[in-house]
């Protein structure tokens, strides 16, 4: 151990202290042995470190700080270089703001265009996100302070995220979910992993052995610290035997005596505790280290100018028919759509940031060389219906060369917490769209969402610039694409499904009662599409541009591939050149291609690149089920490079040894996964990869609520006063909906309906602990005047506790 001399030091009761956080946002300190407190803060975006009141759920301001693109927004970019810089720009204000660890990059899978918080995650694909997200981290510790990577692991939905047992065979769980955190972890090198909500497997994830020790300790030889999502902790001491040593926000010391109490029972041994506390402590001495040396002020105009290159590299031209795009000088607009005037550039929930300044598109178009005619909103952003909004934008439409439509999904239906209901965009703005294109044709759409949407309506538009949610100078961005003073080079992190039916995962999200099975394997977003030939609105990878790139002269070599890239139009730009591989035995199922590598080039017009992409330790292996280790199959591989996952220029195949492993699997057993068409799989097939029964699914609704029960599950309760409280939750969310108070009625579900009663506990830094939540327990079971008079009864010695804690602190200091 590090400080072993220091620990050795330290009162078991100190060492229990610094295990759990002292307020919502900054862990214990011990001032006797020089010991100081870290503050943690929201940041996959920008800094949000509130000054005042503090919450999860971004309901209080937060001290101005830049707000950057959303991951959703940077994954489109496929530049690990510019994702390292924003990483350097945010460690800046963290550090800035005396941030000892920044909460983010988030990397969970986008196994669901529906999950609520896709916004804030980079790509269906682990091997994007997880290059894009070492490239943040290596930018955010550049400054000394630490990243924290999340949400570890299989974090896919919002709905009972702190309840739901999440229910995936290991291949997957390794392949697909683990890698781009594998990534991150060794080539990041993050300081602080945060732990997930979920069970996996049945077993909460900073508890699950498996995760915590067998892969991330031991395997991938991770000896950061691991800090638990706000409220996630469920059993203090297992999560501190699987080695979460940070459990946030504050518990007021109950979790620390648990903690005292399990060591003095020889629960577990005091060096278990000791463990955790060095590595903890290397994260505090560490982190105080860089703030202390490197504290100063930001330049706010820099910021924003990275914020928006940034954002520029990161736009998706969808669409240009006729040519319609680039706007050409002198060209009247009509600018149409509520986004126009009040961007939609975040997403919400504790990823929320307080822009320095906030770029708008109405005062950008006067630096633009076409001419606007004017603004009209068109809809209300809520999706309430006005004829009287669409026929101004009508009006104002008949006047115009082009229509620039600004539209997308609002703030209350991409939030933290919450899963969408559908992935259409408002009907009133489709309503909109409809009118407009009757008294003006030549329309370019410009679309603000943190995730795919549908789009019945593409073909009434003649172009399609996908912003994404692109950061406080977003708004500036886009114009500078529409106008030709930006070449579009993003290209697609996620595919585009036409219908939402049509997605592999869609007759199991979200999981409703006690799981969620993953049922679809491997065969997530284009690893689905392309191989069960599924037509797709946009595919992985897809981007247009205003030249054109030619690909030639395919090479394979053992370190990689080799090929020239050709810039055959006449305005400069960049092409992000993607590499899949296929394996041509069909003894192991497998996605058809898979991403193994990817770069994006610059090319002046008529210029050309030799630009190669290495092989690595992951472009050939998949995990084998039956030697519990990752293996390599003797097999030819095809070797493709492409402009998308649909658009392959090149190909070539290479033949690689094996590793000699034995074959996993029995073909007969698992005919929807060696077709690929694993989007309707039976239980019973399910059960074959899995290796097991799946667990029950559903409530059982005789048994008694306990603290992993969510308070949904009062609507079964014994206790007429549970079900009541059950109706009253539903009618006020119902209600609150009805008068157009969307948040509020949002924030019932995200804080409320599905917490788990334990969450009450350890949401409220010890205003409540879980001796009155046990009274609380009783009444909701049917036992009211007993729960009541234990509740006060608990209320009254924790009082009483309190004050004698009170009293010994400040004998101590007269002393």
């Amino acid at each position: 151990m590090k400080y072993k001399d220091l620990i050795e030091k330290m009162t078991l009761e100190e060492k229990a202290s610094l295990m759990s956080g002292k307020d919502f946002w900054q862990t214990q300190d011990i001032k006797r042995l020089g010991i100081n407190n870290m503050f943690l803060a929201d940041g996959p975006h920008g800094i949000r470190k509130q000054a005042a009141a503090a919450d999860h759920l971004g309901l209080n301001a937060s001290i101005p700080a830049t707000c950057f693109p959303t991951a959703a927004t940077v994954a489109n970019s496929w530049n690990v270089e510019l994702g390292e810089q924003m990483g350097e720009y945010l460690g800046e204000e963290a550090v800035a703001q005396g941030v000892h660890v920044l909460l983010g990059p988030g990397i969970n899978m986008k196994r669901n265009p529906l999950a609520g918080r896709n916004f804030e995650y980079f790509s269906e694909d682990p091997f994007l996100a997880g290059k894009l997200a070492a490239g943040m981290i290596k930018g955010i510790q550049s400054h000394g302070i630490s990243a924290c990577v999340k949400h570890f692991a299989v974090n896919n939905q919002e709905e009972r995220r702190m309840a739901i047992d999440t229910i995936v065979d290991e291949r997957t769980l390794r392949e697909i979910y683990l890698t781009a955190f594998e990534i991150a972890i060794k080539e990041g090198k993050t300081k602080t992993v945060m732990s997930a909500y979920n069970m996996l497997n049945g077993t909460y994830t900073n508890e699950n052995i498996h995760l915590m020790r067998d892969i991330l300790r031991n395997e991938w030889k991770y000896d950061g610290v691991v800090v638990t999502d706000w409220g996630g902790s469920n059993d203090r001491v297992a999560g501190l035997v699987a080695g979460n040593e940070l459990e946030m926000p504050t518990t007021a010391g109950e979790t620390n005596e648990e903690i005292i109490e399990a060591i003095k029972t020889g629960k577990i041994k005091e060096e278990v505790l000791d463990e955790n506390v060095d590595r903890l402590l290397d994260l505090i001495f560490t982190t105080d280290k860089a703030l202390k040396e490197s504290q100063k002020e930001i330049n706010q105009e820099k910021h924003h100018r990275m914020a928006q290159t940034v954002a520029e590299e990161s736009i998706v031209l969808l669409k240009n028919e006729e040519q319609i795009l680039p706007i050409k000088k002198g060209t009247k607009v009509a600018i149409i759509g509520d986004f126009a005037k009040e961007a939609r550039y975040q997403g919400a929930g504790s990823s929320i940031v307080n822009p320095t300044k906030l770029d708008s598109t109405l005062d950008g178009i006067k630096e633009c060389e076409f001419v606007s005619i004017g603004f009209e909103p068109g809809f209300d952003r809520y999706g309430k219906k006005s004829q009287k909004k669409i026929d101004q934008a009508c009006a104002l439409a008949k006047n115009a060369d082009v229509v620039l439509l600004y539209i997308g999904l609002d703030e209350v239906t991409e939030a933290e917490g919450l899963d969408r209901q559908s992935m259409e965009i408002p009907e009133n703005q489709i309503e909109l769209l409809t009118a407009l294109q009757k008294v003006n044709p030549n329309i370019v759409a410009i679309l603000s969402s943190g995730a795919a949407v549908e789009m019945p309506w593409i073909g009434k538009v003649k172009g399609l610039v996908h912003g994404y949610l692109s950061g406080q100078a977003g708004a500036k961005a886009i114009l500078r694409v529409l106008s030709g003073d930006v070449n579009p080079s993003g290209k697609l992190a996620e595919s585009y499904p036409i219908h939402y039916e049509d997605t592999p995962s869609c007759y199991q999200f979200p999981g409703k009662e006690v799981s969620v099975e993953y049922r679809e394997g491997p065969y997530i977003g284009y690893r689905y599409y392309d191989t069960a030939n599924v037509a797709v609105l946009f595919p992985f990878g897809f981007g247009l541009s205003y030249t054109t790139f030619e690909y030639a002269d395919i090479q394979v070599a053992k370190e990689g591939v080799t090929f020239t890239l050709t810039n055959t139009g006449g305005r400069a730009g960049s092409e992000v050149t993607q590499l899949y591989v296929g394996c041509k035995s069909t003894n192991i199922f497998r996605p058809k291609k898979e991403l193994k590598g990817f770069t994006k080039v610059f090319l002046l017009p008529g210029e050309t690149k030799t630009v190669t992409i290495p092989f690595d330790d992951k472009t050939f292996r998949y995990f084998n089920i039956k030697t519990n280790s990752w293996e390599i199959e003797a097999a030819d591989y095809e070797l493709m490079i492409g402009a998308s996952i649909a658009d392959i220029r090149l190909k070539d195949v290479i033949a690689i040894e094996g590793t000699g492993a034995p074959l996993p699997y029995d073909q007969n057993e698992l005919p929807s996964y060696y077709s690929g068409k694993a989007n309707h799989v039976s239980q019973e097939e399910f059960e074959q990869l899995l290796g097991r029964k799946v667990p029950e699914s559903k409530w059982d609704r005789t048994k008694a609520l306990g603290y992993n029960d969510t308070i949904a599950q009062c609507q079964y309760a014994k206790s007429g006063f549970a079900r009541f409280i059950f109706k009253t939750i539903n009618f006020s969310h119902w209600f609150l909906k009805k008068i157009g108070k969307r948040s509020t009625a949002n924030l019932i579900m995200m804080s409320i309906y599905h917490m788990p009663f334990r969450g009450v506990a350890r949401m409220t830094g010890g205003v409540i602990n879980m001796p009155m939540l046990d009274g609380i327990l009783m009444i909701m079971n049917g036992q009211f005047m007993k729960g009541l008079r234990h509740l006060l009864k608990e209320r009254k010695k924790k009082v009483k506790r309190e004050k004698l804690k009170t009293t010994m602190v400040q004998a101590t200091k007269e002393m």
